[in-house]
């Protein structure tokens, strides 16, 4: 045996590894007795060992986190820009712009607030109770007084409250997903295993907070608190850092460089007037707090919130609830999702797919419990009464079966055992309900399920009086106690076990569970059924191959990430070859090995990103492996969506760029460590959430592009006009009206716009891609360069026809207010044409914005009270036709470019 005094991960070499030990060598190690330990020793290791709960996560003080939440290249904009407005005087609009980082700064703190209660999920889930051996007498205490070397009970419905090295098992099932991952409940026993056996095969072991689901056990506790397996995946998840949203990281790169430009044009321009120009430094000092006015993106962070705002209501429309805003946008910057099996991308309903019997395969129709489907052999539908073995066959697996098929509502749901569900399901299909087959073959005696035995026995007695024994279990188990089949025809004939055993090993090779079927003609030799009648004689019936069957919807949303450019990998605490056959019929790992958790353990990190790169399909993973994993993908360049719902699941959906718990059968720890909750547990739902992140990320593209311009104009006319000694065109009161009330208005409609045809066939966007291409950057100095030549040209030819400087500003404001309505249809599409009926109408909203705006604009330039304030005047109807002439001009030159594009091929 290996020796057993090391932890095999993270732990000390003075700390034995229990699942290898028998449970008497535990006992001796642990200096404690059947009879647990007494009083005075109880307390005198609660002093040493502490008290068996998780230690409160050390948090930063609320100012602290309040404090941080203004760290933040957003909100170093919107600071920026109410110092601006706060040096012209405009106090209003300071005391909107302060309002807003205060509010974003709010919801932030609120929002890590709530991420930090992942770990207090956890804590939870240990169980406040213990039933424990003190001095030989039984005595419930609070479990935070367990200590290692008592001696704990525990039956069907408890929480399992400290890890546990069993030392008596009786019918013993434990649900353990939320540690492991594994669909279906564990059966355990007092043996000891190997070393290196996954979390999930530590058949001798039970780990706190985990749940019995069936029988009843005692068992020693061997860690308590902190050295659990819980306590450890509680350590795991403190120590990770939240990752930043690749939108984030661009903003705050687009941030920096728009910064620094604005700070060195205006400097450059500030040392031109003075030094070249010979004006005044206060006067120039004015001019250029307007040009910085002008460049300043103040309606970014605004447009931001409220294009994130709008994702997350149509995610939850779909069934998918965002928990913190960033997380819309990642979605769509995703290039590897990462999800579990069980649930999410299956339907987590048992269901038979095969029927082995009399040298004949019968296949299974329909999915989950609903009893929905036939029978067919080779393709052709077939009734099952016309095939005596396969008519027996069902009503054994009937009859000879605990659980419970009931309809809710119009949803079959199953009562107990899921793999017996299936069976009733499969009876249901067959014409056979278990309530009409009850009355007809009434049960007499019954021997449980045992791991012991692997097999479950009944008596019945049919509607002639005679009696007959029910067999289901292992197959192998099974043959062994059978010396007959049954032929085509229902005639008995000797038993062909290397046959059956070439069934079993290919049906199992399609990643089917199975079970054997078997009756015998017979009573019991005794009053009650015992295990003396089930030594043989028996005649196998069939094989059964049962399997958790893909969502159909699944499978389309795997299509479509493919075709979006999103690998999808399967990580699962199922068998590798359960996990295997289930990720081909999904087209996830079709041809590619399966990797298990133990192959995991034994690579250094170059070889697991090696291997990430080429495996899609993971297997028996711990919650480290399910980590590393996450870590080697995005050490790789990748942006990682990771689902999960157990506790295990909680550090590798905190550490991926996206977690997403499932809503239905998640854990409260996994959904507080996730930033998306999927209401549906449904795979699908990931698909089309990836879709509305990335219609997101092109809505908040679409909106810098239509504000650089804006802004880009308005700073090229302020600098033309003080490099070429001319009457500034806008004053600095303009220019904010400018950008603050009809920029941010107009841009507002593109955060309703409707994602673009094309935006699930596209490769997901590099992660480290700028947040403008080179060729975007063209297209924004292209447009800035045209509003600056329809503003300042209409100025300028006013002015040489003696027209009022106040009307030839009044004429220069408007001409690009009226520009912005136009450039704001160009922009609902970054190529595609506008001038047809869905590219002018396709968007109420941008209709709205543009009649918001009419009359804000009617109002800047005929209001006495905004003319005496902004220095505005009145036009006429003619000088009105000339606006709108330099707004068309701006909107059909942005069409030919684009025109351009599509005809050349070149693409952004």
């Amino acid at each position: 045996m290996p020796d057993p005094r090391a932890r095999e991960t993270g732990g000390t070499a003075d700390v034995p590894l229990w699942h290898t030990l028998p449970a008497e060598q535990a006992q001796a190690l642990l200096r404690t007795g059947v009879q647990g330990l007494d009083a005075a020793e109880a307390a005198r290791r609660l002093a040493q060992h502490g008290p068996n709960r998780l230690a409160p996560p050390r948090r930063r003080s609320a100012l602290m986190r309040l404090l941080l939440q203004f760290h933040n290249i957003l909100l170093y904009v919107m600071l920026g820009a109410a110092v601006v407005t706060a040096a012209l005087g405009h106090w209003l609009d300071t005391t909107v712009l302060l309002a807003a980082v205060l509010i974003n700064a709010a919801i932030g703190f609120i929002q890590e607030g709530k991420a930090e209660d992942a770990l207090e999920g956890i804590r939870a889930m240990l169980s406040p109770h213990a039933m424990v051996l003190r001095g030989g007498e039984r005595r419930e205490i609070d479990a935070a007084g367990l200590v290692p070397g008592d001696v704990v009970a525990v039956a069907s419905g408890d929480r399992i409250p400290a890890d546990l090295r069993l030392l008596a098992a009786h019918e013993l099932r434990v649900e353990e997903a939320a540690l492991t991952g594994e669909s279906m409940p564990v059966e355990k026993d007092t043996a000891a295993v190997a070393a290196d056996a996954p979390l999930g095969d530590r058949s001798g072991m039970a780990y706190a907070g985990t749940l019995v689901v069936h029988g009843q056990a005692t068992g020693l506790v061997v860690a308590t608190g902190g050295a659990t397996e819980l306590g450890r995946i509680n350590r795991m998840l403190a120590g990770i850092e939240a990752q930043t949203t690749p939108l984030l990281r661009q903003i705050d790169r687009f941030g920096r460089v728009l910064a620094v430009a604005i700070l060195a044009l205006a400097a450059a321009t500030f040392a031109l007037g003075t030094l070249w120009r010979g004006h005044p430094p206060a006067e120039m000092f004015m001019m250029v707090v307007a040009l910085a006015a002008s460049a300043i993106p103040e309606g970014l962070p605004a447009i931001m919130t409220v294009t994130l705002a709008l994702g997350v209501q149509r995610m939850a429309r779909r069934q998918a609830i965002v928990r913190r805003l960033p997380a819309v946008e990642a979605l769509g910057a995703v290039t590897v999702v990462c999800s579990d099996k069980t649930g999410t991308l299956t339907r987590n309903e048992m269901t038979v797919q095969r029927v082995v019997c009399s040298g004949q395969v019968f296949d299974v129709g329909g999915v989950g419990y609903s009893p929905v489907g036939g029978f067919s052999l080779d393709g052709r539908a077939v009734p099952a009464d016309r095939h005596p073995a396969l008519a027996l066959a069902v009503q054994v697996g009937v009859l000879c079966n605990d659980a419970r098929l009931r309809e809710a509502a119009g949803q079959w749901h199953v009562e107990g055992d899921p793999t017996e569900g299936a069976l009733l399901v499969l009876g249901r299909k067959a014409g056979l309900a278990q309530g009409d087959a009850q009355a007809r073959w009434p049960r007499c005696g019954v021997i449980p399920f045992e791991s012991e035995h692997r097999f479950m026995a009944t008596h019945h007695v049919d509607a002639g009086g005679q009696p007959w024994l029910f067999v289901k279990g292992a197959p192998e188990r099974v043959l062994d106690l059978c010396h007959a089949e049954v032929g085509p025809g229902g005639e008995p004939q000797p038993l062909e076990i290397d046959t059956w055993r070439r069934w079993a090993t290919d049906t199992a090779a399609q990643g089917l569970r199975l079970l054997g079927l078997a009756c015998k003609r017979g009573a019991p030799a005794g009053e009650r059924l015992a295990f003396a009648d089930v030594e043989g004689g028996y005649t196998m019936l069939a094989l059964v191959g049962i399997v958790d069957p893909p969502r159909a919807e699944a499978v389309q949303a795997v299509r479509q990430c493919h075709q979006a450019g999103i690998r999808v990998k399967m990580i699962t605490g199922d068998h590798a070859e359960t996990a295997r056959a289930i990720g081909a019929q999904l087209a996830i790992g079709v041809g590619r090995p399966a990797v298990t958790g133990a192959e995991i353990a034994l690579m250094d990190d170059a070889a697991l990103r090696r291997t990430v790169h080429d495996v899609d399909v993971f297997a028996r993973a711990s919650p480290e492996h399910k980590l590393r994993l996450v870590q080697a993908m995005q050490d790789s360049g990748h942006v990682v969506a990771m689902t999960g719902d157990g506790v295990n699941d909680a550090p590798a959906l905190k550490r991926a760029d996206v977690g997403v718990a499932m809503g239905l059968k998640g854990t409260e720890a996994a959904k507080e460590a996730a930033d998306m909750v999927l209401a549906d547990d449904n795979f699908a739902t990931i698909a089309r959430a990836v879709r509305e992140g990335r219609a997101v990320y092109d809505n908040l593209k679409k909106f810098i592009l239509f504000m650089l311009p804006t802004n880009g104009g308005e700073a090229l006319v302020v600098i033309a006009a003080i490099l070429f000694e001319l009457t500034l065109p806008l004053t600095a009161a303009q220019v904010l009206w400018i950008n603050m009330v009809t920029s941010s208005t107009l841009g507002l409609a593109l955060a309703f716009e409707p994602p673009e045809g094309d935006v699930m066939q596209r490769r997901p966007r590099p992660p480290a891609a700028a947040l403008l291409s080179g060729f975007f950057v063209w297209r924004v100095l292209m447009v800035a360069t045209l509003m600056m030549a329809c503003s300042l040209g209409l100025f300028l030819w006013e002015l040489s026809q003696g027209t009022d400087l106040a009307v030839a500003r009044t004429l220069a404001v408007n001409a690009i207010v009226v520009a912005e309505m136009f450039y704001l249809v160009n922009s609902r599409h970054f190529f595609a044409p506008v001038l047809n009926r869905q590219g002018l109408t396709g968007n109420r909203y941008v209709l709205l914005a543009i009649a918001a705006c009419v009359p804000l604009q009617l109002a800047f330039t005929y209001l006495p009270a905004m003319q005496a304030f902004f220095g505005s005047a009145g036009l006429s109807a003619l000088e009105w036709l000339k606006v709108l002439g330099a707004g068309l001009f701006v909107f059909l030159a942005a069409e030919l470019e684009k025109l351009v594009i599509r005809r050349t091929g070149i693409v952004a």
